[in-house]
């Protein structure tokens, strides 16, 4: 008997073939990420989601309304103006230009790609966020790529890949928190348990960081000249660096970088308060097309799961389930599944997680070794969606810098998330019979 009750249907998953087809199929076919706007193809998604049932299309439009308005869209939402924001007024007085300047006179070229990484990792470590990770050090991690000759992906790659792997194993992560009290396990079993897979991954990472940037050595041969300005510039960053670790609100901070960087850019006469207005303003709208992605996919994914999607999957995936193996690797499939529909780890956990712990129970796992499948599955699927909101909010302060980044490009870059999708498959084949 399937622990879920609800009736799945496959055909509520065809508005999401209908999205890979249209998207990727295009793109594939032209051999250009760029040509298929990705808010076009969610239109066309939602417009066969909306009319799969005709007699109730007035329903499945408030269900798609509601969908867009849901709490962690919103939330999300704020999150992307407020790191255009940022992004833009701190571009326009100066920090990223010193940062780039700073870290050019301080690290070799060889260091500079493995450092994002790190510094990526213990950012978003400290403050429990992959979102408030990526919107601070994108703009840096896009300047220093013409610098060291770098692609913008590799370098925001290691970005998104060290604030994955912090966001997985944070004792203050939204998805520790919902992963643990499913499981009902403390933070700190749960915490060893994932950290002895998710640390192998990320030494692996930061090794193949170090080979590749062998081909750095060299790009800039001329170190720009820093003074104390660049200092005082680059303030609005150790300001996030230092506050995130003490837990400010992801929202609060953005939001007080970005003031706090205005009144340095006047103070020095970078810019006047008009200017910062000017810039502040242009750097929110820079993230609408982010914007217009994160409300129709908000709206899509919530008709799929209205329609029975969802469902369809968590039942297809229980059916497989006949040993504690299979109970671990049927963990890592559902929540990746829905991840894929929810775009949010934190939810994907939330709607999986009371039938993860019933297969537990059923097949005697380890809870916490269910809760760190649980974990990182989640963050495997979030940390390379296009639609996540990891790579909107990077590909959204790219395109406002005027670089060319496609989430496909990003995917492809996003090195640890590979890496920590190989070393889970190990760690449940060949450490299944041990309590870790």
């Amino acid at each position: 008997m399937n622990i879920t009750t609800e009736k799945g249907r496959f055909s509520a998953l065809i508005p999401f073939i209908v999205f890979a087809a249209f998207y990727l199929g295009l793109s594939l076919w032209t051999g250009d990420f760029y040509r298929v706007p990705m808010t076009v193809a969610f239109l066309v998604a939602s417009a066969v989601a909306l009319t799969m049932r005709p007699r109730d299309i007035a329903k499945n439009i408030n269900v798609y309304a509601r969908g867009m308005g849901e709490p962690d869209i919103m939330i999300m939402s704020l999150i992307f103006i407020l790191a255009g924001a940022f992004a833009a007024i701190a571009k326009g007085m100066g920090a990223v230009d010193s940062t780039v300047a700073i870290a050019q006179n301080i690290l070799p070229e060889s260091l500079l790609l493995p450092g994002m990484f790190i510094v990526a990792c213990f950012l978003s470590l400290a403050i429990g966020t992959s979102c408030g990770t990526i919107a601070a050090l994108t703009p840096i991690a896009i300047s220093m790529t013409s610098s060291m000759n770098a692609a913008p992906a590799v370098m925001v790659g290691a970005v998104i890949g060290g604030a994955m792997f912090g966001d997985n194993i944070s004792m203050i992560s939204d998805t520790t928190i919902a992963a643990t009290r499913t499981m009902n396990i403390s933070m700190k079993d749960k915490f060893f348990s994932n950290i002895s897979f998710a640390l192998p991954a990320a030494a692996v990472t930061l090794a193949i960081y170090i080979f590749c940037s062998r081909d750095l050595q060299g790009a800039s041969s001329v170190k720009p000249l820093i003074g104390l300005t660049d200092f005082i510039r680059i303030t609005p960053y150790i300001l996030i660096l230092a506050l995130a670790v003490y837990g400010i609100n992801v929202l609060v901070l953005l939001f007080g970088a970005s003031v706090f960087a205005a009144i340095i850019g006047i103070t020095l006469k970078t810019f006047d308060f008009w200017g910062a207005l000017d810039l502040l303003g242009k750097g929110c709208l820079n993230m609408s097309e982010t914007l217009f992605v994160a409300l129709l996919a908000g709206g899509l994914l919530s008709i799929v799961k209205h329609l029975g999607g969802v469902a369809f999957i968590m039942q297809k995936i229980e059916q497989c389930v006949k040993s504690k193996t299979g109970c671990e690797l049927g963990t890592a499939l559902l929540v990746s599944a829905v991840n894929l529909f929810t775009a949010n780890n934190t939810v994907a956990i939330v709607i999986t997680g009371p039938i993860a712990r019933e297969l537990a129970e059923r097949y005697k796992c380890s809870p916490k070794r269910i809760a760190s499948i649980l974990d990182a599955s989640s963050c495997i699927i979030q940390g390379v969606i296009p639609y996540g909101a990891q790579l909107l909010i990077a590909t959204g302060i790219a395109h406002g810098a005027n670089v060319k980044l496609s989430a496909a490009e990003l995917v492809i870059s996003c090195r640890y998330q590979q890496l920590l999708l190989i070393a889970l498959i190990i760690w449940i084949f060949f450490r299944r019979n041990k309590n870790c």
